[in-house]
């Protein structure tokens, strides 16, 4: 169960974790005559204008659906071009990352990866570990079911091994073992491009999400979109299974 967000002074709480599948990048492009990497070029304008947007909120984590494990499928030429794309990102962003205090982290199957991005993500995570501003996690070769699944095989091999009775398995040790092991389950989920789907995204930390879908793609998508989904969330009450007030 997620961190309940905390409020002050009778003020609306502001979500704690915020996830948002950054959608729409390819039809932007394809509306104006542009190449696809263009359409992602100008999310990434996006991604900066969120960032300090989550950070002038209160928000403490920030997760951003970058590449997902099905993305692999999409034509070679796109996939080198959006690794090409992540080089630069994590190259020309870190500073200003760091200067914002920022803490930078990936999950996801970094190991499919090219190496010198293996090699920038673990600079940035290692140069930003002390910092104490806004969580950034980018879900990158990542997938919900594959996590999972993965977590399931840890556990039992731990069994197998005779180092962990089956019996204490339950949903607290279970997360313990998430790739978010140590990262609050995200209070909002916001989609952009009309899609109202989650596309294997934080499957099991999303069971109690508040979603929030945009038909604004993810190029357009700024500060100001950014907060009325806040405004969004702020407006409802959030139960977890019991009764309201």
């Amino acid at each position: 169960m997620p961190i309940k967000p905390q409020t002050c002074d009778g003020e609306a709480p502001v979500p704690v974790h915020v996830a948002i599948i950054m959608d729409g990048n390819g039809r932007w492009a394809a509306a104006r005559g542009l190449p696809r990497t263009e359409g992602h070029r100008r999310g990434a304008e996006s991604v900066r204008s969120v960032i300090k947007a989550a950070s002038r909120a209160g928000v403490q984590y920030l997760t951003l659906f970058g590449f997902s494990s099905e993305n692999w499928k999409r034509p070679s030429g796109e996939v080198m071009d959006l690794m090409g794309l992540l080089r630069l990102y994590l190259r020309k962003e870190l500073a200003e990352l760091h200067k914002q205090g920022v803490r930078f982290r990936v999950i996801g199957d970094r190991t499919r990866l090219p190496e010198d991005i293996q090699t920038l993500i673990e600079n940035a995570e290692h140069r930003t570990r002390s910092n104490a501003g806004l969580n950034l996690v980018l879900a990158l070769s990542y997938g919900g079911r594959a996590e999972v699944a993965n977590t399931a095989r840890a556990l039992a091999e731990q069994v197998q091994k005779g180092v962990l009775d089956p019996s204490t398995i339950d949903e607290s040790l279970f997360a313990q073992h998430l790739e978010t092991a140590d990262i609050p389950d995200p209070d909002l989920l916001i989609r952009t491009s009309g899609e109202k789907r989650i596309s294997n995204f934080l499957l099991w930390q999303m069971a109690y999400t508040e979603f929030v879908f945009t038909d604004t793609l993810w190029p357009d998508f700024r500060a100001e979109e950014f907060e009325n989904a806040l405004a969004d969330f702020q407006s409802r009450e959030r139960r977890y299974g019991s009764v309201g007030v």
